[in-house]
């Protein structure tokens, strides 16, 4: 179990955690668009490549 003082930290910490993340981000905007064009392309790919390691290990059981 957490001390109050624990829980307290851990809250905080969370909010200024996620609300810096998001500045940095909203930040950083414009510069994602220029340099992480077509990124969605690398997802699929790595999602069609375990797709094939899932599906070639679940044949040969």
């Amino acid at each position: 179990m957490f001390t109050k003082g624990q829980l307290i930290f851990a809250i905080i910490f969370i909010i200024l955690f996620s609300l810096i993340m998001g500045y940095s981000y909203i930040k950083d905007s414009r510069l994602h668009t220029v340099y992480y064009k077509n990124s969605y392309v690398i997802l699929i790919v790595f999602i069609v490549f375990i797709s094939i390691i899932a599906a070639y290990s679940n044949l040969f059981r």
